[in-house]
């Protein structure tokens, strides 16, 4: 009997003892708990790369086609432009049009490339000059007087622009100046304001500058057109748009043969009618026939 209780005691000791420890594999632990170094940014930027990767190449992308790059559109020197890492830009293409016509200015390429740096860079002044010498060497290039037409359409547009709103302000300085001219007792009481006299001679000096830029303006853009009549007289358009620059510049005998000949062109015109009668309001007043007098 004391045996068996002996064995049944060390039986109970045996089955509460906890079981033996595995050997741990892979990396030792941390005696703290756990590894100090996944807190590091090194190492959880490494563990999530992919992600990582993944994002910046869909940034990357969504950048280039916002931009247009690799589209035909542009380059890398222009999603850095801004930076300056690669230069360039509108000024030093006009730079490298205006030393290549320097150097040639006989050369009607160079006037073109010219033409196209200073339009790219919104000076139409400039490119209207370059076009100017372009079809200077090319007197036979429609196309570059039709540019140089458009061009010189534009520039009229807004000088007749700056006109209208200097008049306006005109007004404005000088309300009292339309009544300079009044006489009598009206002309007595309301005298001259010396202010407003020599701010209004000022003023109309500017008013009569622009005006005559705006009307010179629209004359080189009828030369312009007239000259494209010349080369392609069989080019509709060319008639029609030359009618129109004619019409501007007040020039309505010219404009009225224009429109005619781009009736006679296109006769089937979907704007016949509203020509024609265009036609008839610009057309000067047939004279009146003197009545014979009655014997």
């Amino acid at each position: 009997m004391a045996r068996a209780a002996v064995n049944a005691k060390t039986k109970q000791k045996q089955g509460s003892a906890p079981p033996p420890r595995r050997p741990q594999r892979g990396r030792r632990r941390h005696a703290g708990g756990g590894n100090p170094n996944q807190d590091l940014f090194f190492v959880r930027l490494r563990r999530r790369q992919r992600w990582v990767f993944a994002l910046l190449a869909v940034l990357f992308a969504a950048t280039f086609a916002f931009l247009g790059v690799g589209s035909g559109q542009g380059g890398l020197d222009q999603l850095f432009s801004g930076l300056n890492i690669f230069g360039g830009g509108g000024g030093s293409s006009v730079a490298k049009a205006q030393k290549a016509v320097k150097k040639n200015p006989n050369d009607p390429t160079a006037y073109r490339k010219l033409a196209t740096a200073y339009e790219s860079k919104g000076d139409n002044a400039g490119a209207i000059d370059a076009l100017q010498n372009l079809t200077r060497l090319k007197p036979k290039n429609a196309a570059a007087w039709t540019e140089l037409a458009g061009l010189q359409m534009n520039q009229a547009t807004d000088y007749l622009t700056q006109y209208q709103s200097a008049y306006a302000n005109r007004q404005l300085v000088a309300p009292g100046q339309s009544l300079i001219g009044a006489t009598g007792k009206l002309g007595t009481a309301l005298g001259t304001n010396r202010v407003e006299e020599t701010l209004a001679k000022s003023v109309d000096s500017t008013v009569a500058d622009l005006q005559t830029k705006t009307q010179l303006a629209f004359n080189n853009a009828v030369t312009s057109y007239d000259q494209v009549t010349q080369i392609t007289p069989k080019d509709a358009n060319a008639w029609f748009n030359l009618a129109q620059a004619a019409q501007q510049a007040g020039s309505y005998p010219q404009a009225v043969r224009g429109y005619k000949q781009y009736l006679k062109l296109n006769p089937d015109s979907s704007s016949r009618q509203q020509i024609e009668t265009l036609i008839k309001q610009l057309s000067p007043a047939a004279p009146s026939t003197p009545s014979k007098k009655k014997k």
